[in-house]
């Protein structure tokens, strides 16, 4: 009977199996025989155009992590993870045919790559029944009061009608039993960095902080951040710190991996309000939330013009290609400490701040005015919460050719001293630059070139690089 074949549950960026609406459906219709997989598509470590791994090995590292921890989790419930090797539109008919598998269900995505893979695996499955979730975004795409053809351009006018006309649905719970794989079926040994190319990062011990991938480590960050440590109450005052574990919520890698969803947050931070607190800061961690459903919107909207380089607004800006100056930002020798230091940071561990995020963004784009894309392909390979939606919505955003155009250029020297008052995050990641007073390690070029190397052993140009631009910033002062 059709009722007896499997159904098989196709897992991509959402490495859970709470609030996994596709888990819940196959369960219910297969009555537990599900056939959970994932595949490892070799495009996912092919070279962008610029010649780095697309997927970096930090974040391939914390993928890995998440596999095993789904993989655990399915255990636990009676079933096991299928790893397979190869493009889903190929392996998963293969599965779907040698199990006689009624349906494959999945979460569906909103960039033009996967969606092209979706495509390609309609084509390819033959008499079986292809499913797909929306599920990736805080509020449900059929739920928010425009259609995707009209989100507002401008983000404010749609996070106003989202909370106004929309509702977060309930997070779904996980299944508390599976059947086992069918008899004779091989689950596949899980993805090694060596297979994918990649050498095991290095850890830097000033990293504050260092993920573990799954959704176990997702829901522990979850209740240290919220309940244990009681940092929600101040989220709004301490977002824009840059140094420490507990200035953000720090969610961004784990939702990146859907190791868990924004309506679990969402779920959490009401009963955070009920327990503890209902304030600005429990209010403005939603609101980053919406931040992130809009780009995901967006994406889908868009399409292919969210990685254009006239950006959504088709804007013909004149951009640099100088592959020395890119060289220099991308490995922090800018000679401007607060860009520095922040891309040091994101080498050296694969994170940034969002603070970080933004000056360093508009110091390529609008001060070096350098392709906008190329930071973009470099933050894909390096950061361990890439996502293309937020990633290329937000270089965009900064770039001045995505939504909300204005021209805006950060002055990353006075951003610099309000955020890093005391030059705690240049001197950590600057460590040359560790002794100088605050003022003068923010801006190093301005000090007497003799005191400088007298006092405190920094030869700009040698010990610390000359600064790339002339600017408003430039000019000597005497340290008394």
């Amino acid at each position: 009977m059709d009722e007896q074949r499997p159904v098989i549950v196709w897992y991509r960026n959402d490495l859970r199996i709470d609030d996994h609406e596709p888990l819940r459906v196959a369960n219910q219709w297969a009555s537990g025989r599900v056939i959970p997989v994932y595949c490892v598509d070799p495009r996912g470590w092919e070279d962008s155009p610029l010649g780095f791994c697309r997927t970096g090995a930090r974040r391939t590292q914390l993928l890995i992590e998440s596999l095993r921890d789904l993989r655990a989790s399915l255990r636990a419930l009676g079933s096991d993870l299928v790893i397979a090797r190869g493009r889903p539109e190929v392996e998963l008919p293969r599965i779907a045919s040698e199990t006689a598998a009624r349906a494959v269900m999945y979460h569906e995505e909103a960039t033009t790559e996967e969606r092209e893979v979706e495509r390609a695996l309609d084509l390819a499955l033959d008499g079986v029944t292809r499913r797909a979730f929306w599920g990736h975004t805080l509020y449900h795409r059929d739920d928010v009061p425009f259609a995707i053809d009209e989100l507002p351009e401008v983000f404010t006018h749609a996070r106003k009608k989202m909370e106004k006309h929309a509702t977060i649905r309930p997070p779904v719970d996980a299944p508390v039993e599976l059947d086992p794989l069918p008899a004779g079926m091989q689950p596949g040994e899980l993805p090694t960095l060596d297979e994918l190319g990649l050498v095991e990062p290095e850890r830097d011990l000033r990293a504050a902080f260092s993920p573990r991938g799954g959704e176990a480590a997702a829901r522990d960050r979850l209740e240290a951040y919220f309940f244990a440590g009681d940092h929600l109450r101040e989220y709004k005052e301490t977002r824009n710190g840059l140094v420490g574990l507990n200035y953000s919520s720090k969610f961004a890698p784990w939702l990146s991996m859907g190791n868990i969803s924004p309506r679990r947050i969402a779920w959490e931070v009401k009963r955070y309000e009920r327990e503890r607190v209902s304030n600005k800061s429990t209010y403005w961690l939603i609101f980053e939330l919406i931040w992130r459903d809009y780009f995901r919107f967006l994406a889908a909207q868009q399409g292919s013009q969210l990685f254009e380089r006239e950006g959504i607004q088709r804007t013909r800006y004149k951009w640099s290609e100088d592959r020395e100056a890119f060289e220099r930002w991308r490995t922090g020798r800018t000679g401007v400490p607060f860009v520095d230091s922040n891309m040091i940071e994101l080498a050296r561990t694969g994170f940034m701040s969002n603070r970080g995020r933004q000056n360093v963004a508009s110091f390529l784009a609008k001060t070096l005015q350098i392709d906008w894309r190329w930071g973009a392909w470099w933050f894909e390979s390096a950061l361990l919460d890439y996502d293309p939606c937020s990633n290329w919505g937000n270089w965009q955003y900064v770039a001045g050719v995505g939504s909300d155009p204005r021209d805006r250029k950060f002055n990353v020297i006075q951003q610099g001293r309000r955020y890093d008052e005391w030059a705690r995050h240049i001197k950590l990641w600057l460590p040359q630059l560790a002794d100088l007073p605050a003022p003068c390690a923010h801006e190093p070029w301005r000090m007497n070139r003799q005191q400088l190397a007298g006092r405190f052993g920094v030869r700009i140009g040698v010990d610390y690089p000359e600064p790339m631009v002339e600017d408003e910033w430039m000019g000597i002062v005497q340290v008394g």
